[in-house]
């Protein structure tokens, strides 16, 4: 008898491994193939959202005649590399990208540090009116930028701030970014305040707390506004052409603009080479998208959990 019982129960345990085995495969198939699914419909939206990207790229190295066909070309017969030579030479680009690189590095420092010390004070500290002041600054975000344009111009105006790097660059010391003020704040917010405690027992003050201690674990919120703030100025077109009147001050974006029209005026528009000095304007804010995205996805996920 005990031996029958042994066998039924050794049974038993043979049929529920293998429909546990069994369950499992079917899991890991019906996983494998969401996945598989997920991936196509990524890479598929991936490509329709680069074609115009991945036309003006392809097209850049066409000659007109390949451009303006019907259905239209994806791949040169033969890549016209002289065209980028061409668009090099046919205005000043090395100052416009110098001039660029200049007011976005500047700018960019300024956003970072003074982005970190408000956030700071929003995360850290007790004060009256804390949360009416981050009400209030989380306001200005849905303010649009034109209703202040005017009197910051009548104001840097009269500072003798026009067509200089001044207006482009000094507000960013002052805050002026409600948005990266926020991100930042929220990341601080899932910084355990016992980091805190312990460096005060070492006799570290508050401005050692920030530098030493939060800044360092703050990369990714860091990266993520280094990157918005990069984009931002790089590609900025509206405040340059307010403030900024002689040609050897244009940035990129101006620069641009000016191709356009100097090409214009020298002749029929030519297609390809506004796509290849699109694609040099491009290709610098995509090289750092692309070094900095892992830090990028991080900073924008951690800052919206809060411990």
């Amino acid at each position: 008898m005990t031996t029958e019982v042994a066998q039924i129960s050794r049974r038993r345990a043979v049929g529920l491994w293998h429909e546990a085995r069994s369950f499992a495969r079917r899991r890991s198939t019906r996983t494998f193939a969401l996945k598989g699914i997920a991936y196509v419909l990524a890479i598929g939206l991936g490509l329709v959202f680069m074609a115009p990207f991945i036309f003006a790229l392809t097209g850049s190295l066409m000659t007109p005649a390949e451009l303006y066909v019907i259905p239209p070309k994806w791949i040169p017969a033969a890549p016209q590399w002289v065209n980028y030579v061409n668009v090099w030479n046919f205005v000043p680009w090395p100052t416009y990208i110098k001039n660029t690189l200049i007011i976005t590095a500047v700018a960019m420092t300024g956003q970072l540090a003074s982005s970190c010390f408000v956030a700071y004070g929003f995360a850290r500290f007790r004060f009256p009116l804390r949360n009416t002041l981050f009400l209030i600054l989380l306001g200005t975000m849905v303010m649009p930028g034109e209703v202040i344009t005017i009197p910051q111009f009548i104001l840097f105006k009269l500072m003798h701030w026009v067509d200089t790097f001044l207006p482009l660059t000094v507000p960013s010391y002052f805050g002026n970014s409600a948005f990266t003020i926020f991100l930042l704040r929220q990341f601080f917010m899932t910084l355990p305040r016992d980091l805190d405690d312990a460096a005060k027992i070492d006799g570290a003050g508050t401005l050692r707390i920030l530098v030493q201690v939060l800044v360092p674990l703050s990369k990714p919120a860091l990266a993520t506004v280094a990157i918005l703030s990069f984009i931002y100025h790089w590609n900025d077109f509206f405040s340059p052409l307010i403030y900024l009147n002689s040609k050897e001050l244009y940035t990129v974006s101006l620069g641009l603009n000016y191709f356009r029209s100097a090409q214009t005026e020298a002749g029929p528009p030519m297609a390809h080479w506004l796509m290849a000095a699109s694609v040099i304007v491009t290709v610098p804010v995509i090289a750092v998208f692309f070094s900095l995205q892992r830090y990028f996805i991080q900073g924008i996920v951690m800052s919206g959990i809060k411990r």
